[in-house]
C-alpha cells in the first residue's frame, strides 16, 4: 500500500494496562504503533491473549488507553465529546466475534439493526423498516427475516445481521473482530466474501482481526503481527507470506495447511518451545527470546528496535537491528 494513500487511522505508542488487583498489571498492550490507509484492510494476527482484540476495542473507545494516542481523520479520538463523539460512533463500527452474544435475545432483527439508525435519527417509520430490509437484502437476508429473533438464526446468519447493524449507520471504518471464528469453515468463506464485497461497494475502510492465516491473506492488503501486546512485523501480504522476516511469524506461517501435499512434504515445520510468557510479567529484552529458535544473547538486555528492514516491511527484531 502506498505512503501516498491517505491516512484514515493513526495509532502512536498506544498502551492497555488492566490492574488484577495485588499489584499486579497485564500489559495487553504495550507500546504499538501503526496507521490503516484509507480504503484497505489490515488484518491484525496472533496467537490467543497477544492483544489483538484489546486493541479494536480501544481504537472504537470501549477500552480507555492507559497512553498513547489513536487519531482517527485527523482527529484524536480520546478528546472527543458530545456531538464529535456521536459522530465518531456513526463514523467508526464493529462486528464482533461472537454471534450468539453480540445480538441482544430480546428484540427482533428489525430493533436489532434499527437501533443505530434510532440513536442518530437516520430515520422513521416506514423508512425505517425500509432501510433494515435493504440491510438485511444486502448480507444475504430476506424481508421476512426482520421480525425473527437471534435464536431462530444459524451461527452465519447471525453475523450477516452483525454486519448489517454495523452497516446500518453508514460507517467509513469497520473493525471486525474474529467475525468468522465461531463459524463453519464453509459459511466463514460466505462471510468473508461478503466483507469483502461490501467493502467494494460502500469504499469502507477494515481492521480484520483474525487468529486464519489463510484467511487473513485473502482478505488483507497489509498485515500486522502480535506477540505478547507488541507489533513485531507489520507489511504487504503478499511480501509477509512470502518472505517473513521475524522468527515468529515464520514459525507462525509454518503451521498453515498446503493443500498441496508435494509442496507440504517439502517444508520445514518450525515447533516453538514453551508456553507464551505471562502479560503480566513478560521477558526482558525481546518478548519473543524465550522461544525464539535464533535468540542471543543481546535479545535478553534490548528491546529490538521498529524499523524499515526493507521498502514497506517493518520488523521488530535483533536480526535486522546494526
Amino acid at each position: 500500500m502506498s505512503k501516498n494513500k491517505e491516512v484514515i487511522l493513526s495509532v502512536k505508542e498506544l498502551k492497555k494496562h488492566f490492574d488484577v488487583g495485588g499489584g499486579q498489571i497485564v500489559k495487553a498492550v504495550d507500546g504499538v504503533s501503526f496507521d490503516i490507509y484509507r480504503g484497505e484492510t489490515l488484518g491484525l494476527v496472533g496467537e490467543s491473549g497477544c492483544g489483538k482484540s484489546t486493541i479494536g476495542r480501544t481504537l472504537i473507545r470501549l477500552y480507555n488507553p492507559t497512553s498513547g494516542s489513536v487519531t482517527f481523520k485527523g482527529v484524536n479520538v480520546n478528546d472527543l465529546k458530545g456531538p464529535e463523539l456521536k459522530k465518531f460512533n456513526r463514523e467508526m463500527q464493529m462486528i464482533f466475534q461472537d454471534p450468539y452474544a453480540s445480538l441482544n435475545p430480546r428484540m427482533n432483527v428489525l430493533d436489532i439493526i434499527a437501533e443505530g439508525i434510532d440513536i442518530h435519527g437516520l430515520a422513521t417509520g416506514e423508512e425505517r423498516r425500509k432501510r433494515v430490509v435493504e440491510l438485511l437484502e444486502t448480507v444475504g437476508l430476506n424481508a421476512d427475516h426482520a421480525e425473527r429473533f437471534p435464536h431462530e438464526f444459524s451461527g452465519g446468519q447471525r453475523q450477516r445481521i452483525g454486519i448489517a447493524r454495523a452497516l446500518a449507520v453508514e460507517p467509513d471504518f469497520i473493525i471486525a473482530d474474529e467475525p468468522i471464528s465461531a463459524l463453519d469453515v464453509s459459511i466463514q468463506a460466505q462471510v468473508v466474501n461478503l466483507m469483502r464485497r461490501l467493502q467494494k461497494e460502500k469504499g469502507l475502510t477494515y481492521l480484520f482481526i483474525a487468529h486464519d492465516l489463510s484467511m487473513v491473506k485473502y482478505i488483507s492488503d497489509r498485515v500486522g503481527v502480535m506477540y505478547l501486546g507488541s507489533m513485531v512485523e507489520l507489511a504487504d501480504s503478499d511480501a509477509l507470506y512470502d518472505e517473513p522476516l521475524h522468527p515468529y511469524t515464520e514459525a507462525l506461517l509454518s503451521a498453515v495447511p498446503i493443500p498441496d501435499p508435494e509442496v507440504a512434504k517439502t517444508r520445514e515445520r518450525i515447533i516453538l518451545e514453551g508456553d507464551v510468557p505471562s502479560p503480566i510479567n513478560p521477558p526482558s529484552g525481546c518478548r519473543f527470546r524465550t522461544r525464539c529458535p535464533k535468540a542471543m544473547d543481546i535479545c535478553a538486555t534490548a528491546v529490538p528496535e521498529w524499523k524499515e528492514a526493507k521498502p514497506n516491511h517493518f520488523v521488530a527484531c535483533h536480526l535486522y537491528n546494526e
